[in-house]
């Protein structure tokens, strides 16, 4: 009984995280480029009392034997990476990339970040940054007085200036991509980072070597879907009810047991 008190701990504390991951889920449902998560879970150590196929007498064996769980841990909490909807705005520095790829910003300290969401604006000097104010990269700037700005499939930026009757291209965005994207490291700001897990970017251009195209005026939108995940949370919800039910009947089978013999 004490064991199961435990145990059933255990599956309060898994059906939190997962609560937490849904929340945080929903909380992004508007937000450009997200990708939602889910929890992973395993089952812990089991308590033998029996070996399988152990012997049970001199000439036959047990068939199952005698194996009680003592519980869940979170194993993962796993980076859904499927594609979110196109949404239309119009605006030119407004990027989405269909299909594999990530865009590449610096950081105020150097380093290099990447990024799905294609909301880029125009800082003082006229660089394509994100809304944070982090620089593309390679670096793009859009000469003062250009009248409109084409973002090819290909990543070509072409800037139509006064007087000018052709466009004249100022920059190439990149994009990268990685062997394991879901081991990048969220940095929040709609950011992630290289670790060891996701491997190295390997850099190119859009629409080659299976990197995906760019679409000028469109917005990838998160790819959370609501219903599923109220379903979950509805699930999770129950699941914790039932593990908080399950150190209630271990209470009272305690209880039952302490009161014998008065």
């Amino acid at each position: 009984m004490i064991r199961a008190l435990y145990t059933a701990a255990t599956g309060l504390e898994a059906q939190q995280l997962n609560i937490d991951v849904i929340a945080n889920n929903l909380a992004n449902v508007g937000t450009s480029g997200f990708k939602k998560s889910r929890a992973d879970f395993q089952d812990l150590l089991y308590q033998t009392s029996r070996e399988p196929g152990g012997p049970a007498t001199s000439t036959t064996q047990t068939s199952t034997g005698i194996q009680v769980g003592l519980g869940v841990r979170p194993a993962a909490v796993q980076r859904i990476n499927a594609q979110g909807d196109f949404n239309q705005t119009t605006n030119p520095l407004d990027v989405a990339i269909g299909g594999d790829g990530y865009f590449q910003v610096t950081l105020p300290d150097g380093s290099t970040a990447f990024t799905r969401a294609g909301a880029f604006k125009l800082d003082s000097t006229g660089s394509v940054v994100t809304s944070s104010g982090d620089p593309l990269s390679p670096q793009i700037n859009i000469p003062t007085g250009a009248e409109s700005i084409q973002i090819g499939d290909d990543g070509t930026v072409s800037v139509t200036l006064a007087g000018q009757s052709a466009p004249s291209q100022v920059g190439q965005i990149q994009t990268a991509r990685f062997a394991n994207p879901s081991g990048l490291r969220a940095e929040g700001g709609n950011l992630f980072t290289e670790t060891d897990s996701s491997g190295p970017p390997q850099l190119g251009t859009p629409g080659q070597d299976g990197l995906g195209q760019l679409t000028q005026g469109f917005l990838e939108g998160s790819n959370v879907s609501v219903v599923e995940e109220l379903v979950a949370m509805i699930s999770g919800q129950r699941a914790y009810e039932i593990n908080s039910r399950a150190i209630s009947a271990a209470d009272e089978m305690l209880r039952t047991a302490a009161s014998i013999g008065r």
